[in-house]
């Protein structure tokens, strides 16, 4: 995670100087700040900061993984990493649910964006929840 941290880290001091540069040029140009590509960088440099805060945060809580020792072997990365599903159908309904949702609110219809939210929310948690529900299967089975 030290590496992590650290490009979110650099990424955040770029953007930080890119809006004061931008704020400054845009009031030295038109004799007014352009307040929605400098409000868009701060955004941005506020975002990376907060990513990089989380990394730093958990960095610190766990040990050194391999990639982030200087003697670490690609042999110490080995072993069971986790589960991923072999496949589902739950993102293609989260998907059509947002273009519905996407579509009232396009149209400015009420019931149509009620309705896709409603779905957005259904696919989510179905998503979600997919391997919490019915019978418990293991890797026996």
């Amino acid at each position: 995670m030290k590496t992590e941290w650290r490009i979110f880290l650099i990424i955040a001091t770029f953007l930080l100087g890119a809006t004061i540069l931008y704020g400054a040029w845009t009031a030295g140009e038109s004799g007014r700040v352009e307040w929605v590509g400098t409000v868009a960088l701060l955004l941005s440099f506020l975002l990376c900061s907060m990513c990089g805060g989380f990394f730093w945060f958990v960095s610190r809580r766990i040990d050194l993984r391999p990639e982030d020792r200087a003697d670490g072997e690609i042999a110490d990365g080995a072993g069971e990493i986790g589960f991923f599903s072999p496949g589902s159908y739950w993102p293609f309904g989260l998907a059509l649910a947002a273009a519905l949702a996407g579509l009232g609110l396009v149209y400015w219809q009420f019931w149509l964006l009620g309705l896709g939210l409603v779905s957005v929310i259904f696919a989510a948690c179905g998503l979600l929840f997919e391997y919490y529900t019915g019978t418990r299967r293991t890797a026996e089975h």
